[in-house]
């Protein structure tokens, strides 16, 4: 016998992502085929991602223009740093002190300080005969003035001397470098590893004689072409050294 079964009519509203689903189901007799729920669902988000993304977009952009002018300053600044006046025979020697600083100078000066302490006012790499050589001027906190020699090939000290007053100006000297110090909180070690971005530093000096407080700085490229540059001793920010401009 057939049967009528009525089913109620269920409707359920149920929120899906932000939008609106709603199902209704039927059924008649057992002959007649269910009816398919029809769901219809709308999103009415109005919280998208869109407005961020357009801004993430801008934000990018800045964020390029500020790398680019970045990069521009920078190599602007290079170009000023280097030394047009070196010739072919100049930039062959360079390459050749750069490749013999296999320790850099920085190292240079630590192993310098632990064998004689005090301030490093300078080092330079020389070129003595047959090898190479960095040369550390140390002042010690009695105002004694020693060199002290160091391998670049293994960062051992070679060697250490007094500097003689043969010319009896180190007292003047010495009061002018102590004054150049007083405040300066960057020392020749870390003016060194500030150069060193720069390419293989070969000499740090204190310029001890300028208004402004600075390290001077000489850089070697691989193809041996030099640049000058100036550390401040405040703040370690490094520029070009355009005093021969």
């Amino acid at each position: 016998m057939k049967r009528n079964i009525v089913i109620a009519t269920v409707t359920a509203a149920v929120l899906i992502g932000g939008g609106t689903a709603t199902a209704i189901a039927v059924a008649g007799d057992d002959e007649a085929p269910t009816k398919k729920s029809d769901v219809r669902v709308s999103n009415d988000d109005t919280g998208r991602d869109d407005d961020a993304d357009a801004n993430d977009t801008d934000d990018r952009d800045d964020n390029d223009a500020d790398d680019k002018a970045e990069d521009k300053a920078d190599a602007a600044e290079d170009r000023a740093a280097k030394d047009t006046g070196e010739d072919a025979e100049d930039k062959a020697e360079n390459a050749t002190d750069a490749k013999a600083a296999k320790v850099d100078a920085a190292d240079a000066i630590k192993a310098a300080l632990k064998n004689t302490a005090g301030t490093a006012v300078s080092a330079d790499l020389d070129d003595e005969g047959t090898k190479h050589v960095w040369d550390v001027d140390v002042l010690t906190n009695g105002g004694t003035w020693h060199s002290v020699q160091v391998d670049p090939a293994t960062g051992k000290v070679l060697g250490s001397h007094v500097d003689r007053d043969d010319d009896g100006d180190d007292a003047a000297e010495t009061a002018q470098i102590r004054e150049a110090l007083k405040g300066s909180s960057v020392t020749a070690a870390e003016a060194a590893e500030a150069g060193a971005a720069k390419g293989t530093v070969t000499s740090v000096d204190l310029d001890e004689e300028s208004a402004d407080k600075a390290w001077e700085v000489d850089t070697t490229a691989a193809n041996g072409t030099g640049s000058d540059w100036r550390v401040d001793a405040g703040s370690g920010k490094i520029t070009a050294d355009r005093s021969n401009d």
